[in-house]
């Protein structure tokens, strides 16, 4: 018998079952294709999230923008405070730096000292 006739008989039996065969497999193609709309969606969503939403890698950068920001107000301020806490220990300990701010803010002196100011002339306009 030629090998085109020769058959095991089930497709006697089953006419149909290439047909069905092909259904399923497409049916499961399709069932592929929505996994993977499903896939696709569910990536673009956590994309969003990652570089625009709540948390994002820009408002990440944002948050340490400010935190350097503050840092270096923080450190002007102990700076400040430092010196402030100098001058304090200063006035407590010795008469020098009282002796000075009444000089420049008071416009005090001691007996027998000549208080001479400079008054300098304002430019004529031209």
């Amino acid at each position: 018998m030629p090998a085109a006739m020769r058959s095991s008989g089930s497709e006697a039996i089953r006419p149909g079952l290439g047909t069905w065969r092909s259904l399923t497999l497409s049916g499961i193609g399709l069932r592929m294709h929505w996994l993977i709309l499903v896939l696709v969606l569910l990536l673009g969503a956590l994309q969003y999230r990652l570089w625009v939403g709540e948390g994002s890698i820009a408002e990440l950068h944002s948050l340490k923008r400010e935190i350097a920001l503050e840092e270096s107000e923080l450190e002007r301020l102990r700076a400040r405070n430092r010196e402030l806490q100098a001058e304090v220990d200063d006035l407590r300990e010795g008469s020098e730096a009282i002796e000075e701010r009444a000089r420049s803010e008071l416009g005090m002196i001691k007996p027998g000292e000549i208080f001479i100011q400079v008054i300098e002339r304002p430019e004529p306009p031209k």
